[in-house]
């Protein structure tokens, strides 16, 4: 889950500046956590508490509002009777990662991705991305081959994970639907060599950034054996205390085992 974190926080400048390259300063001052963060760390306070992941994410809207949340979520969060709203958007993908680490199976896993992504993105298309990412995690923590992984995606979700990156770069816009954004997260994981270079690729694709690189650094976490102990100093600086304390929380718990 550090790894999402991670790669919102170094994505979040990029949303609306794609810069097309891997080449840039990893973290710059005007870096900062969005909703990607938030709602990842609120899932990972409900596994840790039991408490509703409904009321959680609606309680972090309302401690963090100008976060950049969805127009739909905001107007959810602040229903008096909130439902899901049919969202096939990659918010569902961006904040599962608590999932991929939490559950000892592969099918506890992807049923406990559509039950906390259901709660908004009850759409077919926001269930999958956050199985597809969830399952992505679970199976890299347990040892899972790049081309087990890929071939798993593609066989049980439909992705089509045969692009490069390069293939992928030149044509590639902003898009906020999860069969625009988790194709190109795994891209830029597969492509990889290890965590940073993960990142770098997911921000070079462009698009929405800040979710592509923290899909793409949910997955890349999970299969490199954690963040970089130097990037994970950096991420947590900016982080204020409240989520800081969580993300170790859950780390200790389900991560560093």
């Amino acid at each position: 889950m550090l790894g999402a974190i991670t790669g919102d926080v170094i994505g979040s400048i990029y949303e609306w500046e794609n810069i097309k390259t891997t080449e840039f300063p990893l973290f710059q001052e005007r870096c900062h956590f969005t909703d990607d963060s938030l709602l990842t760390v609120a899932l990972a306070e409900s596994i840790l508490t039991g408490k509703s992941y409904q009321t959680l994410m609606r309680e972090y809207y309302g401690r963090y509002p100008d976060a950049g949340y969805g127009g739909n979520f905001i107007q959810w969060a602040r229903s008096k009777y909130p439902a899901p709203y049919g969202s096939w958007g990659n918010g569902a993908a961006m904040r599962i990662s608590p999932v991929g680490w939490a559950y000892e199976t592969l099918n506890m896993v992807l049923k406990k991705a559509e039950k906390f992504t259901a709660l908004t993105h009850n759409h077919p298309e926001g269930i999958k991305g956050a199985q597809a990412t969830a399952a992505a995690i679970f199976m890299s923590r347990t040892g899972a081959s790049k081309e087990e992984i890929r071939n798993y995606v593609t066989n049980n979700f439909g992705y089509d994970l045969s692009r490069s990156c390069d293939q992928i770069r030149p044509g590639y816009e902003f898009d906020v639907s999860c069969q625009g954004t988790v194709p190109q997260s795994f891209a830029a994981f597969l492509e990889s060599n290890d965590f940073e270079s993960a990142i770098r690729l997911a921000v070079s694709l462009g698009g929405d950034t800040d979710t592509l690189t923290c899909i793409t650094g949910s997955i890349a976490e999970a299969f490199y054996g954690g963040v970089p102990e130097h990037i994970a100093l950096q991420t947590f600086s900016f982080l204020d205390d409240p989520l800081s304390l969580v993300t170790k929380e859950f780390m200790k718990r389900f991560v560093i085992r």
